[in-house]
């Protein structure tokens, strides 16, 4: 696996972000804690993504990770980041 982060930007609901171009995977950790791990993102909007510094990454998320093609995995809950738990998957 080879995970790029995404170098910071203005973002109200994401934290930080890595992507994996090749594996087609993007992981997100809202800034309210939770972190998610998405599959089958498209490798042509990954790229899009690195290529343009100046995207949305809330609105990149709503548009590449949260359609019917994509999995979602919940990696920690927003509860567990609470009382510092991680949550078993």
């Amino acid at each position: 696996m080879m995970n790029i982060r995404i170098l910071p930007r203005t973002s109200d609901c994401v934290e930080v972000m890595y992507v994996d171009v090749i594996a087609g995977t993007v992981e997100v950790a809202y800034t309210k804690g939770s972190i998610y791990r998405y599959s089958n993102v498209s490798r042509r909007a990954i790229t899009n993504l690195l290529l343009n510094p100046s995207m949305s990454l809330g609105f990149w998320v709503n548009k590449n990770c949260k359609t019917p093609r994509t999995s979602t995995r919940l990696l920690l809950s927003y509860e567990a980041c609470m009382y510092k738990q991680p949550l078993l998957v």
